[in-house]
This record gives structure tokens, C-alpha cells and sequence, in this order.
């Protein structure tokens, strides 16, 4: 088999110059794209503006967890080195090589996509990238020099920006997005974020962690709200006794930008109040990034895309993040593997994305796959809950982390599960059983006769299910 695609590949490349795709954006999209379809024997072209690996691999996904380790290890020695027996005398941290260590990870990183490339055959191309005609790309450099390349199918995957609150554009020192909050030269004394999904969030762990003063504005009633309501409000109550200020039910009403600071207007059932910062990192979601020239049919400025990934320009697919919600790396990834074996695997059917897990990876992490209980209330749907905390399992109480708890849902009448949300240590590493469960339509039963290896965090998923027949050991 191997073979065969080997000879495949080598009579695809000596047919004609014209690639078989076009890939437009690097990122988790764009290069797993890219190298499936060289896997399949394909002459392939990655087109990206900046470098291999997107948005998520050099200035979002990868870089926030290289912030969040070394914020989760410094709160660690100022907060508990006392119960782990530990002391020292002048604790110390340097925010440059912090900051450097993140983007040292980032440039490595990147460089293995790199590295991937050639190892597949994959023709890198670096510069932006215009769909100029039916089966053309013009790529522009950064010197402005221009070539065109064809390809019988072009796959757009250009993915998303941070989205500005108009009222108070980026300016890249007292107004922030995402970007700008990881390279930040120095530390700022005080900071309000506008927003509280999962990059609010995380941002605000790691600037708490190192002393900054933090404010949160959320117009839900609790962090991450698209998270179960259980576990929003936990979340909200562990920032607050971390020392974040979470204005949560709350809208910002009049915004002032003094170049060197910030000032928010901000409204809630409580009153009104203002409040200053050196800096205000926007974090209210994405805005898409579309190629040039000729354009697709939009969907609320999103490339609209058909069963099969296709778009209105014929022989022009997109994937990932610039079709739309959900904006996740893993999902993108996911979307590019389905498009492009459409494209070249004969009778396979691509599959839109069904089951996916959401992470956040402040500490508690928070991570979830399924149905929340308020969207399984809203379809009126019979169910049935299982809830355990950390602080009964005895690998929590020996890390000495026992904050958070497992919530499971699992239908009422047949015990499958529906839905899983965890709250806690190494909770964005649990998640990967419950999402295979939810695959393969699990039941209780099913996760009952699993032997949950002793002393792991992963018994808290055994004894939530276990709860939600009302027979749970250890609570």
C-alpha cells in the first residue's frame, strides 16, 4: 500500500506544475491540510503570511500554556510552598524570560511544522495569498514581490483575529488583544479584561499569579458561560478568593482611552462604577480573516461552507476556524482531516464536527464535552446527575490540589452518558476518556465495570458515575 501511494505521489509531481491543492493559512487547519493530502500522494502548496503553524501554534494556544505553567508554578512557591514544606528567602521572577521562554517555545515548535513539511513534500510558501481566478493563488511576499501558482482545488483556511469593542480600538499599549498580552515588555500594576470566555480567563490567571491587579467584566452571570452553570459559578468563586475582581452580570457602558491608561464605565444591578488600569486586554471573541481577491458567500462575515467543506467558488473549500464556530485548534484540525479526504479519498463522506471537548487552562482548568444540564433542561431531555469533588480522592489531597469536582449527565431512561464537565487539576487531560465515552455512547454500566487504576484523578469520573446511580464509595 505504501508502495503504491509512493507511486502515486511521484506521478502526480511529474505530471504538470499544477498543484493538486492550494492550502491558504498555515494553521491547525491549514498544515494538517496540507500534509494529509501529501500523505495521500498529492502535489500540495501551504501558502501563510507569517509562519508555519497559525495563530494557535505562535501566538495563542501553545505560548498562553508556556505563560500559564510558569504562572501556575510561581503562585505555587508564594501560595502553598509552606505546605509542602518548602521555604526560601527572596523569591524572584524575571517577566523577560518569561515572556522569552514562551516565544522559545513558539519559534520550536514552529519550526517542527517546518520540518514536517519537507519531510511530506509540501511546497512552503510564505506571503499572502490571493484567490486572483478559477484555480489561481497569487502569493505576495513581504517585499512585495508577487508569483502565481494553480491548483486544481484551493483550501481556504485563514482562520480569525481578535475582534475589536469599536468603541475602543487596539492601540497595542493601554488596549490589548490576545497577542499583544503575551509579549507584553513589561508587567502592568492593574489590568481590566472585557470578556471572560477562555482567553479572558487564562489571562487573568497569569496576571494575577504574578501580582497584577486584576479586574474581569462579564455581561453573564458567571466566567466561561458557556460552560455548565455549576461550573461557571465554581470558577467565578476560585478567582475571587485568588484576588480577581469578576464583575460578572455586568456591561461596560462608556470606555476613555488615555494612551497611557484605561477607563471603564461599568453598569450592573449593583450600580455603577468606574475603573482605571494601566492596560485593557479585549477578549469578546474572533473576527474572521478572509484571503484576497475573489470572495465566497459569507455567513456573519464567515466563509459559508456545504456538506462537504465546499464554498460558492467552485474547486475553493474552507475549513477551521474562518467557517465558523466552534474556534478551536482541535476542531480545525479535525475539519481539514475530513475536507481534504473528501477531496481525494474516493467514497469517503466528510464528517462536520459533532462531540467536541472545550478547555480552559487557568488553574482549575475547566473542560467539558457534551451537553451542559441547561441545554439539556432547554430540550427537555430525562436525565440524571453525577457529582464528585476532588477533595475525596486521595491523589488530590496528596498533590495538594482538591479544588473542583466531575459532573456527569447521562440520559435517564437508557443511562447514556450526555454530557461531562470537570473542574480541576489536570482537568483538560481528563476530558479525552469522556469524549471517547460520549463517542461510543457509553453507559453507565459500561463506565461502572472500567477499573480506574488507584491513586488517580481519573477515580473521580468512576465515582461520579457511580453517584449518578446513587451508590457512590467514597462520598
Amino acid at each position: 500500500m505504501q508502495t503504491a501511494i509512493h507511486a502515486v505521489r511521484q506521478q502526480t509531481k511529474t505530471q504538470n506544475n499544477m498543484y493538486d491543492l492550494i492550502v491558504i493559512g498555515g494553521g491547525p487547519a491549514g498544515y494538517v491540510g496540507a500534509i494529509r493530502a501529501a500523505q495521500l500522494g498529492k502535489k500540495v502548496a501551504c501558502v501563510e503570511v507569517e509562519r508555519a503553524g497559525g495563530t494557535c501554534l505562535n501566538w495563542g494556544c501553545i505560548p498562553t500554556k508556556a505563560l500559564l505553567k510558569n504562572a501556575e508554578l510561581y503562585q505555587t512557591l508564594t501560595k502553598k510552598a509552606k505546605e509542602f514544606g518548602i521555604s526560601f528567602d527572596n523569591l524572584q521572577y524575571d517577566w523577560t524570560s518569561i515572556i522569552g521562554r514562551s516565544r522559545k517555545v513558539s519559534t520550536r515548535l514552529a519550526g517542527g511544522i517546518e520540518f514536517l513539511f519537507k519531510k511530506n513534500n509540501v511546497d512552503y510558501i510564505k506571503g499572502f495569498g490571493h484567490i486572483v481566478g478559477p484555480n489561481k493563488v497569487e502569493v505576495t511576499d513581504a517585499e512585495g514581490t508577487s508569483q502565481l501558482i494553480e491548483g486544481k482545488n484551493i483550501l481556504v483556511t485563514t482562520g480569525c483575529k481578535s475582534r475589536e469593542l469599536p468603541p475602543l480600538p487596539f492601540n497595542g499599549k493601554s488596549v490589548i488583544s490576545s497577542k499583544e498580552a503575551m509579549i507584553l515588555p513589561e508587567q502592568p500594576k492593574e489590568m481590566v479584561i472585557i470578556g471572560a470566555g477562555a482567553i479572558g480567563v487564562e489571562f487573568a490567571y497569569i496576571y494575577n499569579a504574578f501580582g497584577t491587579k486584576v479586574t474581569i467584566v462579564e455581561m453573564m452571570p458567571n466566567l466561561l458561560p458557556v460552560e455548565d452553570d455549576e461550573v461557571g459559578a465554581e470558577l467565578t468563586k476560585s478567582f475571587k478568593r485568588q484576588g480577581i475582581k469578576c464583575l460578572v452580570d455586568s456591561k461596560v457602558v462608556e470606555t476613555q482611552d488615555h494612551g497611557d491608561s484605561v477607563t471603564l464605565t461599568v453598569e450592573s444591578a449593583r450600580g455603577t462604577e468606574e475603573i482605571t488600569a494601566d492596560v485593557c486586554l479585549v477578549a469578546i471573541g474572533v473576527a474572521p480573516v478572509l484571503p484576497g481577491g475573489m470572495e465566497p458567500e459569507l455567513d456573519r462575515g464567515f466563509i459559508k461552507v456545504g456538506d462537504r467543506y465546499e464554498t460558492s467558488i467552485p474547486s475553493v473549500y474552507a475549513c477551521g476556524d474562518i467557517s465558523g464556530p466552534p474556534w478551536l485548534a482541535h476542531t480545525a484540525s479535525f475539519e481539514a482531516m475530513q475536507c481534504v479526504e473528501g477531496m481525494f479519498v474516493e467514497g469517503h463522506t466528510p464528517r462536520k464536527v459533532g462531540n467536541f471537548p472545550g478547555c480552559t487552562y487557568a488553574h482549575p482548568q475547566v473542560a467539558s464535552v457534551g451537553k451542559t444540564e441547561r441545554a439539556l433542561k432547554e430540550e427537555g431531555i430525562d436525565y440524571k446527575v453525577g457529582n464528585f469533588p476532588y477533595a475525596a480522592i486521595g491523589k488530590a489531597q496528596a498533590s495538594g490540589d482538591t479544588e473542583g469536582f466531575v459532573k456527569l449527565l447521562f440520559g435517564k431512561k437508557h443511562g447514556e452518558l450526555l454530557g461531562a464537565h470537570i473542574i480541576g487539576d489536570n482537568a483538560t487531560e481528563l476530558i479525552a476518556e469522556m469524549g471517547l465515552a460520549l463517542e461510543m455512547e457509553c453507559t453507565t454500566d459500561e463506565i461502572h465495570s472500567t477499573i480506574h487504576a488507584h491513586p488517580t484523578l481519573a477515580e473521580a469520573i468512576h465515582e461520579a458515575t457511580l453517584d449518578a446511580d446513587g451508590h457512590a464509595i467514597h462520598f
